[in-house]
């Protein structure tokens, strides 16, 4: 007989534990805070007014009108007695007070902090072009219902910014609804930052033959509105204008890590750090036993990548790193464990379904093992150091847990599966994946360097070439105007990136 895991330690059961981020992840913490036996205060701080709500609806479902933005909510699990401080972010962390400043001005105290910000949609650097009416970006239901509005008033030509699985998504939604639609992505293929150039060729075909007008290597030099701020019209660095009347703008994300700036954590633009118990590293390096992070803002550290510090934007990945973290809070050294989830993520587009495991941006090389392009049914692996490292199925989920088992063996690569479907010889191809830092680079999951001291990338103009979404990864355009437009927001870009400052 099995014997039962050791006691949790009673003192951790009470006391007052606040969950800044009302999300997936701060509501799953909650629910497994109080499974685990905390009896004590329980606080959770959101900065939407709202309900947690499952986020993956809002660019696919809420966009064919199939259910509403108010249909979203995540359904509980248990009761979690909690007090629910909502639509007023933190906007500061006293560390030495322990306390959690809030915008409309009360402090909350706490004996356990659990920070679960995840992140926002990274805007148009436009501030007045993002501004115009049918300019958009989609994180938050208020975004899904207002560009829904606009989907269904339909629009001569959407216009979408960004070829990562938001914007296929929105594309393939446009569609669906038979709406003309153009996509651009300033790399070559669409899904390139999280599949890798070489997989993304497959994406590019499926969206053209759905009747995408797919624009690769291109970008959005700018944004053009009429006398009552409508959009209008789209400058292609392609040297193309478009009327367009709806713009969606799927340029990755940002993580809500600014309010904890000068809190003696080790935060930054990547995210916070912390170990694989979640427990977030101070700025010397040192782990702390109170503060635990959870979601798409953890940066920790996975067996399988090296040591490298992972972020992980998947909802799987945030419901189990949220239950980690929560026991990890109530646990002592015997009864603590490590979160190990190998990422995983899926995405239905243009009739397909894409599903993948591991970390494919790990990779340098992939390789083709089962299936076919032409039959759209396939399953690549990814390699790295002579080892496999994830694996991309489409229309084959069943596939997938085999190559999980291979991954979590460390085995080698190219795997010798001898599938029934499988070709007759394997041809290892260079994955492709862009330069880290672009802002259509929407990978997912990626590495983001080692250590909890690692300093973020430094400011030049190679990177804020990749910071700025309307220049070309090439030669820039000859059209003066906007180009002078451009370089005067990378120098007020400069500025705010030296400063630490944030654009909005």
């Amino acid at each position: 007989m099995m014997s039962s895991p050791p006691p949790l330690w009673n003192g951790a059961t009470n006391g007052h534990v606040v969950i800044v981020g009302a999300s997936l992840a701060g509501l799953r913490a909650a629910e497994t805070l109080r499974a685990e036996g905390f009896t004590g205060h329980l606080t959770l701080i959101g900065d939407e007014p709202y309900e947690p709500y499952d986020r993956p609806p809002l660019s696919k479902t809420v966009q064919e009108g199939w259910i509403s933005e108010e249909h979203t909510t995540l359904p509980r699990r248990r009761d979690i007695a909690a007090e629910w401080l909502m639509g007023a972010p933190a906007t500061a962390l006293d560390l030495s007070n322990r306390q959690v400043q809030l915008a409309d001005g009360p402090r909350v105290p706490f004996d356990r902090l659990l920070i679960t910000t995840g992140t926002r949609a990274r805007p148009w650097p436009d501030k007045e072009q993002a501004a115009l009416d049918g300019v958009f970006t989609l994180r938050t239901r208020d975004d899904a219902a207002q560009l829904y509005a606009h989907l269904a008033a339909r629009p001569k030509r959407v216009l979408v910014i960004g070829a990562g699985f938001t914007g296929s998504e929105v594309a393939s939604v446009c569609r669906e609804l038979g709406l003309q639609v153009t996509v651009t992505e300033r790399s070559a293929t669409p899904l390139a930052g999280a599949l890798g150039q070489a997989a993304g060729t497959f994406a590019a075909n499926l969206q053209r033959r759905h009747g995408v007008d797919l624009r690769c290597n291109t970008t959005v030099l700018a944004l053009e509105g009429d006398a009552q701020k409508r959009l209008r019209r789209a400058r292609l660095s392609d040297g193309d204008e478009l009327d367009v009347e709806v713009a969606v703008v799927a340029l990755g994300s940002l993580r809500n890590t600014e309010w904890l700036r000068g809190a003696g954590l080790a935060a930054d633009g990547r995210g916070v750090v912390c170990d694989a118990a979640c427990r977030a590293f101070d700025a010397d390096g040192v782990v702390t036993d109170d503060i635990f992070v959870a979601g798409d803002i953890a940066r920790w550290p996975h067996s399988l990548y090296e040591g490298e510090l992972l972020v992980v934007e998947h909802w799987s990945n945030a419901v189990t790193q949220a239950e980690t973290a929560a026991h990890n809070m109530l646990a002592n050294a015997a009864t603590r464990r490590a979160h190990k989830h190998l990422p995983s993520f899926w995405s239905n587009q243009f009739g397909v379904n894409i599903k993948a495991i591991g970390l494919p941006t790990f990779a340098d090389t992939i390789v083709l093992t089962q299936g076919s392009i032409e039959e759209r049914r396939l399953v690549a692996a990814y390699g790295r150091d002579g080892r496999i490292v994830a694996a991309v199925a489409v229309n084959a989920p069943r596939s997938l847990p085999a190559y999980q088992a291979l991954i979590e063996a460390r085995a080698s690569f190219p795997p010798e599966l001898h599938a029934s479907d499988g070709p007759a010889e394997l041809h290892p191809l260079p994955a492709g994946f862009p330069k880290r830092g672009q802002p259509t680079h929407d990978p997912g999951a990626a590495i983001t360097g080692a250590g909890p001291s690692t300093p973020e990338q430094r400011v030049g103009e190679e990177v804020l070439k990749l910071l700025d979404p309307r220049v070309p990864l090439g030669a820039p355009p000859l059209i003066t105007q906007h180009a002078n437009e451009i370089g005067v927001e990378k120098r007020s870009l400069v500025q705010e990136v030296q400063t630490g400052g944030t654009r909005s």
